[in-house]
């Protein structure tokens, strides 16, 4: 998790200089990071999927390697073309990663101790977040954009190495099924419009085209399900009110997290008037905040159980955002605190959700549930960066908020985080709705007796 993470971030870093490299304009350089998004987000359930029936340890390696290559590529890319189809296959081998490490803990550990591996996976992403702007600068100044991509191939070896070594081979779990190729290939295009309306096409006719291909795929895939005999996703499965509702919550709180990320550095710099350092230190507080409090997130849903533990992390979401909403422009304080508690929520309800909806999926299934989870939270974080900053943009009255007054910056945040504060509370209410009674009160997991066959909820 921590590879895929630091490849997004540390990347970011580098887009200036790559751009002066190769001569090339800011919404050429910007395919370096659309192209690596598109692939993970169109392919993740589809590497799930192909997990649980072909081996999932098996399909792990071949993504390590497929990514540490790809990484390599990335630093001896002669020209931007190449660099940005290196970046596209470095998308497919993360998919991989991302989606069958998280398959992976129902398998190597205990159920005892799901939470805490959960919280663990969420500091290694954390951290590679968190890494990546300060690693890239130093390795951009030192040894040129090349070297940000250069220095994650031998952590590509290690991993792959380790991965060799230490986890358990297994049989296929479903090797009698065909894997769905239709509905594989659908869902990409469905995801791939989808994403591409969200990070590149703006406000014009294309991003309206692109949502009405989205949706038309939708619905085609949806068909298309119901009448294959092993389906991609199963619709049964996404039906079932403690998944969807664990899948739902995870996307609207990522939309969340990605709105302090776009909110932040104008409010920052605008309604306070921050300089570039200072912006920088206070941004740092979430991805900090995020790496310390992933395992002991981890450990209190092993103690305390998924279901608690999910409803106090939203809850520190919720107030978090509304604290934000409604505490005027006062000062640095006034916005990282509440920054820091709606981080803080997001670790505890992260390792919740992740554990209520994979300790109990059936083996054969574990890999495609694993790619929807990583799935809803990339769909959230993009829908965060474009819905949520269009909602900033008008609630600041202003088509250019680099530009706009203090006042209306201010404003603009106190009303986007008011609407974030209303989603998180939509996802806390259908995590409540979907959970059995018996859950409502928490309790350590051996305390309580899930339903057979049924992933609880948080």
């Amino acid at each position: 998790m921590l590879l895929p993470s630091l490849s997004v971030s540390v990347a970011n870093v580098g887009l200036p200089a790559m751009a002066a490299a190769f001569g090339a304009a800011f919404h050429e350089i910007q395919w370096v990071v659309i192209a690596y998004l598109l692939a993970v987000t169109t392919l993740i359930v589809g590497a799930g999927r192909l997990g649980d029936l072909a081996g999932r340890r098996r399909l792990l390696l071949g993504g390590i390697a497929v990514f540490t290559v790809a990484t390599l590529l990335c630093g001896l890319a002669p020209n931007l073309p190449l660099l940005v189809a290196a970046r596209a296959l470095q998308g497919a081998g993360a998919a991989c990663m991302m989606a069958l490490t998280m398959a992976f803990v129902g398998e190597a550990v205990p159920k005892s101790r799901t939470g805490s591996v959960m919280g663990l996976l969420g500091t290694m992403s954390a951290a590679g977040t968190a890494l990546g702007p300060s690693l890239g600068g130093v390795l951009v100044a030192l040894l040129g954009w090349r070297a940000i991509f250069l220095v994650a191939v031998p952590l590509g070896v290690v991993a792959f190495v380790l991965t060799l070594r230490t986890l358990p081979g297994g049989a296929p779990a479903a090797a009698a099924r065909r894997f769905d190729t239709a509905g594989t290939l659908l869902l990409a295009v469905t995801l791939g419009a989808y994403a591409l309306a969200m990070t590149a096409g703006g406000s014009g006719p294309l991003t309206a085209g692109l949502l009405v291909a989205a949706g038309g795929g939708l619905a085609l895939f949806a068909v298309t399900e119901a009448r294959v005999p092993s389906p991609l996703v199963s619709l049964s499965t996404v039906r079932e009110p403690v998944l969807a509702a664990g899948l739902t919550a995870n996307a609207l709180v990522s939309t969340v997290m990605m709105t302090t990320l776009v909110v932040g550095p104008f409010h920052l710099a605008r309604a306070l008037g921050l300089g570039p350092a200072l912006v920088g230190l206070a941004m740092s507080a979430g991805p900090v905040v995020s790496a310390l409090t992933g395992v002991p997130a981890g450990r209190a849903v092993d103690r305390f159980g998924a279901g608690a533990a999910g409803v106090i992390g939203l809850a520190g979401v919720i107030g978090g955002t509304a604290v934000l909403a409604v505490l005027p422009a006062a000062g640095v304080a006034g916005y990282v605190l509440p920054l820091v508690v709606v981080t803080a929520g997001y670790a505890l309800f992260q390792a919740a959700n992740n554990t209520a909806i994979m300790k109990d999926v059936p083996q054969d299934r574990r890999g495609v549930v694993s790619g929807l989870l990583n799935l809803s939270r990339n769909l959230g974080l993009m829908t965060g960066a474009s819905v949520m900053g269009a909602v900033f943009s008008l609630a600041a009255g202003a088509d250019d908020v680099t530009t706009a007054a203090p006042a209306d910056v201010a404003r603009g945040t106190h009303w986007t985080f008011a609407v974030a504060a209303l989603l998180v509370a939509a996802g806390l209410a259908m995590i409540l709705v979907s959970r059995p009674r018996s859950q409502v009160a928490g309790g350590p997991p051996a305390a309580r007796a899930d339903r057979p066959g049924r992933a609880p909820s948080v």
